[in-house]
């Protein structure tokens, strides 16, 4: 049998033989949600993706820089045998019994024994446990005395090339605690959830929801602190106007605390979708004491935006979830639409003083430039397929494009901008209607 190459020569299949394996692993296993990061997402920025103080894992085991670290891993290991009762040889038979299955966790195959992962794993996972317990404990310690190293390992613990599986930190603890319950996600979390939640405390906005699906790891837990339950893609978003050029058609931004981070929604008014001259912003804008009353607060297109924070650590933050949206949930990317939807919304730093003073971005980096900068950058090499902002985006366009909206905008912003261009509009407009009177007046008395 032959075979044609592209040169035009035939070749004898046996040529082209090779020595396969008769059992090959799969290139990436069922359990696996722990990711190196892809080539082109590392090289925008391939220091927001590398621990800085301690390694977990097998990815960035064994760096000469994270030495310290090490050694007080083997401290908080003794004190969590003491705290516990608990044998070295138990907590390890938890992670012997368990080694292929955390392998298998992670999307690369590494050169170490039995022994050095078991012992990695372990050091690692109880690290974790003891560091949660004291935090919850609010014990004083060489960690929690230092804040600045505190949220350093809280910044690290959050990458997502430096994670352990989520089961593994559950049979360590309910080996340890001797906590068999099986705790039931629809009405209360687990402990080790509680606990964790607990520790990651400033990135949890919704502190009374509960966590309803299983967590991978802590990656994947902040993903499920900013996702909303009811987020459902529909189509490509491939276009939305500027924060300003929404700004000129008559929307406002409001800031909506108490939200899901994604949860960004836009109220359907249908009296003002269809009658804009009902927009009663003029009003609002000149007596904002009424914006006590509902129902005027409505009679104005209004998007609700949970405030983003963008501080030193937002783009460390947001790179990582992209990346595991990426390689993890490349159907349901709902940071990478969040993330898209903003780079739509701003395009320069006048989008980024918009809303900075509307309050929906809390900005502590200081220059509105580089809030900008880095929002368009987070966007780069996103592979984005349906999102979830589609309908919303179509609204939004359909607001811009209506006419009218325009009109009243531009009639507000210029002639009832605030409390006191609008007390000099309608003097004004007395004043006129007084002339217009004494004009027609002796046509009207002739008669």
């Amino acid at each position: 049998m032959e075979s044609s190459v592209p040169n035009g020569k035939e070749v004898d299949c046996e040529e082209l033989a090779i020595d396969i394996p008769l059992a090959l692993e799969p290139a990436q296993w069922p359990e696996c949600c722990i990711y190196r990061i892809p080539k082109k997402l590392r090289e925008l920025n391939k220091d927001a993706y590398i621990p800085k103080l301690v390694s977990i894992g097998p990815f960035h085991h064994r760096r000469e820089e994270m030495r310290n670290m090490e050694i007080q891993k083997l401290r908080y290991l003794r004190e969590f045998c003491y705290r516990t009762r608990k044998k070295h040889e138990g907590l390890a038979s938890i992670i012997q019994d368990n080694e292929v299955k955390i392998r298998h966790c992670y999307s690369e195959t590494f050169e170490l024994s039995s022994k050095e992962f078991v012992n990695m794993i372990l050091l690692d996972g109880i690290f974790i446990l003891e560091l949660f317990l004291r935090t919850r404990e609010k014990e004083n310690d060489y960690i929690s005395s230092q804040p600045w190293l505190r949220a350093g390992i809280i910044h690290d613990l959050i990458l997502l090339e430096n994670q352990l599986p989520f089961f593994v930190l559950q049979k360590l603890y309910i080996f340890a605690f001797n906590d068999s319950s099986n705790c039931n996600h629809r009405e209360e979390d687990a402990p080790l959830v509680k606990l964790s939640r607990n520790f990651f405390t400033y990135y949890d906005r919704q502190r009374e929801s509960i966590i309803g699906e299983e967590v991978n790891h802590f990656t994947d837990l902040l993903r499920h602190f900013l996702c909303p339950p009811n987020l459902h893609p529909s189509e490509h978003l491939d276009n939305l106007y500027f924060a300003t050029k929404l700004d000129e058609a008559g929307l406002k931004f409001k800031p909506v605390e108490k939200r899901h981070l994604l949860d960004i929604k836009f109220p359907e008014n249908k009296c003002l979708k269809y009658c804009p001259c009902f927009n009663l912003s003029w009003v609002l804008a000149c007596l904002p004491c009424l914006k006590c009353f509902p129902y005027l607060e409505r009679m104005q297109r209004v998007l609700e935006v949970p405030p983003f924070e963008v501080d030193d650590d937002t783009e460390a933050l947001m790179r990582n979830l992209i990346a595991l949206e990426q390689c993890h949930y490349p159907s349901n990317a709902y940071i990478c639409n969040y993330v898209l939807l903003l780079d739509y919304l701003i395009d320069t730093k006048k989008d980024v003083a918009l809303l900075v003073d509307k309050k929906v971005i809390v900005n502590k980096l200081g220059s509105n430039a580089t809030v900008a900068n880095l929002i368009n950058k987070l966007g780069q090499h996103i592979v984005e397929g349906k999102s979830c902002y589609y309908d919303l985006g179509r609204e939004l366009n359909d607001h811009y494009d209506y006419p009218l909206n325009h009109i009243v905008a531009s009639l507000t912003s210029t002639y009832f901008h605030d409390f006191w261009r609008g007390t000099a509009t309608v003097i004004g407009i007395i004043v006129l209607g007084f002339t217009f009177w004494s004009f027609l007046r002796p046509f009207v008395m002739k008669d």
